[in-house]
């Protein structure tokens, strides 16, 4: 499932806060949340990935067996033991591969050296595009590409584009961020990247592109595709 960072694809987006680039956002203490409705798959695939809403979850079991025979629970709510056993096995056992060597073993190097010289090569020309449509003569753009830790649930992929210059995340229109979803498809799936990010334990992977490198090419497609709109 693909999130893309942007001010028309986010509620709140002014909480995102670029101090540096390329800036990681999973892990940070505040997911972006997705506009749409519940009942979008996206929606709760970002709520999963809020690790307290994980530990509540987890501990349903303790919660219902309080509920059925409140007479146990006292008895449950002085053995913290338990339960913090139950939420460590659910998020190393359940939802993560422990195992470096399993890890490992999920794809093999070729493999993995092709997926990420394919991600590097079709970053590159993404960015070309978009700093092509801008219009930029310089500066340094990066494509973030950032993957949940979580291996056994479906890949959350966390997409943006940060410039160099001003540290902070790009918002796309909607023709840019149709271009940036081209990044994935049957040859390097989120699936595929999943696997290469656990062999390697590695989530997050940017590509660098200075916008003087668009060629001037580039630059006169993007002004006819602009006048065409």
């Amino acid at each position: 499932m693909i999130l893309i960072l942007s001010a028309q694809t986010l509620l709140g987006p002014k909480s995102l806060v670029a101090r540096n680039v390329p800036r990681q956002v999973l892990s940070r203490g505040r997911m972006p949340i997705p506009r749409g409705t519940v009942r979008t798959a996206l929606f709760w695939r970002v709520i999963f990935e809020i690790s307290f809403l994980r530990y509540v979850a987890a501990l349903l079991p303790f919660l219902l067996a309080m509920l059925i025979w409140p007479e146990a629970a006292f008895g449950l709510a002085q053995a913290p033991l338990p339960m913090f056993l139950c939420v460590y096995l659910v998020e190393t056992r359940v939802l993560a591969i422990p195992s470096k060597a399993r890890r490992q073993a999920l794809i093999d190097a070729d493999e993995a050296a092709r997926a990420r010289d394919l991600l590097q090569l079709r970053a590159r020309k993404i960015l070309a595009q978009i700093a092509a449509g801008r219009q930029m003569q310089d500066g340094v753009l990066y494509l973030v590409v950032e993957q949940s830790a979580m291996a056994r649930v479906a890949p959350l992929t966390i997409l943006s584009v940060q410039p160099e210059t001003r540290p902070s995340f790009l918002n796309l229109d909607a023709q840019e961020r149709a271009t940036l979803k081209a990044l994935f498809d049957e040859a390097l799936s989120e699936r595929l990247l999943q696997r290469v990010n656990l062999a390697e334990n590695r989530f997050i992977r940017s590509v660098a592109f200075e916008a003087r490198g668009v060629s001037a090419h580039a630059r006169l497609a993007a002004l006819a595709t602009e006048a065409q709109r």
